[in-house]
């Protein structure tokens, strides 16, 4: 798999939690170059450390990358998220080489220019439904407790990994009916910020929308996916996986009536 890159979005890592999937992540920073590295929120996860923090030495090494990354040459831009909210108070200033905003415009090679903020300011936009709540919030770390249980049984039988929470969310109607909100709400905030799409995290869910050639871009989470959004040289944005088997998920989609397998390869679809 390519891992050179004009930029990198990767958001809800959750350091500081057992939930974060840190192993990958650390993989995937020391194999990819980029010139342009965003932190799109929920990095470490400061609310949930208030109650049990988790920061083992992986999660160490990730932030000791991110700083070599950025004094060897990689832009980094950190913009906190509703879990690491504190650091928003830093917003205009630069902390060991990472510039830390509260949102960010990002003008791809082919001179598209992109919203990039969290995502969480949508809440007060949008009905949060109890089972959104519930996989985002408070219950997230018994959720996934549970889905590691479960995958424990699945190893035993020798199937592969299985998301509960991203099961939920593509099959239960509340919790789609939420992310098609997300999503109707941060493609009008890109209209209204009159540029050419929107890219944000926050749902944990890694997904491209196209409407009147606006393009919605979710770079996912390092909890349960894994997932980044990435830059080709050419401009071209694709989400990524990666963990023992790195793979291409999709590449943006060309218009609005189309969309994209999870190999990316380009199949009709209804315009949303």
């Amino acid at each position: 798999m390519q891992n050179t890159f004009r930029s990198v979005f990767i958001s809800d890592v959750h350091l500081g939690t057992k939930a974060c999937q840190a192993d990958h992540l650390l993989d995937f920073l020391q194999k990819i170059t980029t010139e342009t590295l965003y932190l799109v929120g929920d990095i470490i996860d400061l609310q949930e450390m208030k109650n049990r923090a988790h920061f083992v030495d992986t999660h160490t090494r990730i932030i000791e990358q991110v700083l070599d990354m950025a004094r060897t040459g990689t832009k980094v831009i950190y913009i906190p998220g509703n879990h690491d909210a504190f650091f928003r108070q830093f917003a205009g200033q630069t902390l060991s080489g990472i510039d830390i905003r509260l949102n960010a415009r990002h003008t791809t090679s082919d001179g598209r220019t992109f919203y990039v903020s969290h995502g969480d300011e949508f809440d007060q936009m949008i009905k949060i439904s109890p089972l959104m709540l519930a996989i985002g919030d408070r219950a997230h770390g018994l959720m996934l407790s549970l889905n590691q249980w479960i995958n424990g049984v699945r190893r035993l039988f020798g199937l592969p990994y299985w998301s509960l929470a991203g099961y939920l969310k593509t099959h239960i109607n509340k919790a789609k009916e939420f992310i098609e909100r997300f999503e109707t709400a941060a493609l009008k905030s890109a209209k209204n910020h009159q540029v050419d799409g929107y890219i944000c995290g926050h749902i944990h869910y890694a997904s491209f929308r196209i409407k009147d050639d606006v393009l919605y871009c979710n770079d996912g989470d390092w909890v349960e996916h894994c997932t980044a959004l990435t830059e080709a040289p050419s401009g071209q944005l694709n989400l990524i996986h990666w963990s023992e088997q790195p793979r291409h998920l999709a590449t943006e989609p060309l218009n609005d009536n189309w969309g994209f397998t999870p190999n990316g390869s380009p199949t009709p679809s209804k315009a949303t």
